[in-house]
């Protein structure tokens, strides 16, 4: 084989082994929601109730994942990266120089869903980019 033979054959070999490992030009990885620079990817996520979600910052901005106080099922607890009891402390935390819940590029947030419905949630410094998820938690599905 010669050279460019050779060449052309690993450089399309690499292609190939490449293939599905970045999405809009950020990797893929074990995790179920990553963030570009102003989105989360997937925007919204179908899960059985009892799942942990994980949410991984693939960009190389900060970021939060926050619940908006009130849009989720009557009965759950509230949730944000940083462990916040309400919206508005995660808010009052991002602007202190604190900072709790900022995800820097690498880091990664989990939470489970145990009551079906639907949890929407954004990024603090992002929200007016329209950076805006959706997590739907259906009843688990029974085998017979």
């Amino acid at each position: 084989m010669n050279r460019r033979t050779f060449l052309a054959a690993a450089a399309s070999g690499a292609g190939v082994a490449l293939a599905g490992c970045f999405e809009g030009g950020q990797a893929a990885g074990d995790h179920d929601v990553g963030m570009t620079i102003s989105s989360f990817r997937p925007k919204e996520l179908t899960v059985e109730a009892g799942t942990a979600v994980e949410w991984f910052n693939t960009s190389s901005h900060s970021h939060t994942v926050t619940a908006y106080q009130g849009l989720y099922p009557d009965g759950a607890e509230y949730w944000a990266s940083g462990e916040f009891d309400s919206q508005d402390a995660a808010v009052d935390d991002w602007q202190s120089t604190e900072q709790r819940g900022k995800l820097e590029p690498g880091d990664s947030y989990e939470h489970t869903f145990e009551l079906p419905g639907s949890y929407e949630y954004y990024c603090i410094p992002h929200e007016e980019s329209n950076m805006v998820g959706t997590v739907i938690v259906e009843e688990p599905t029974t085998e017979s």
